[in-house]
């Protein structure tokens, strides 16, 4: 099979808009929970992702689904898909 007939599934996750102050530009944080190594107990850890939002429809504390896309800017190489839930 070769490079150009396989297909690849952009990676998606769902996070919660901290920052929309850039323009065009959303921070979002994406929770994960991971099985310590050691103790074996679940323990949360963040990331922090650069997201693109076309038409500045994102506000902090919206819920939203980014997906993976070509390099946008130097940090930006997520794309809002779509806002799951608005915040209050």
């Amino acid at each position: 099979m070769s490079d150009a007939t396989a297909t690849h599934r952009k990676t998606t996750k769902v996070g919660v808009v901290t920052s929309n102050a850039a323009d065009k530009s959303v921070v979002v944080k994406v929770e994960n929970f991971v099985m310590h190594p050691l103790y074996h107990r679940f323990v949360r850890t963040t990331s922090k992702f650069m997201a693109h939002d076309e038409d500045n429809t994102c506000n902090a504390g919206d819920r939203v689904l980014i997906e993976e896309c070509r390099p946008v800017s130097r940090r930006k190489r997520w794309r809002v898909r779509k806002v799951l839930e608005r915040a209050e």
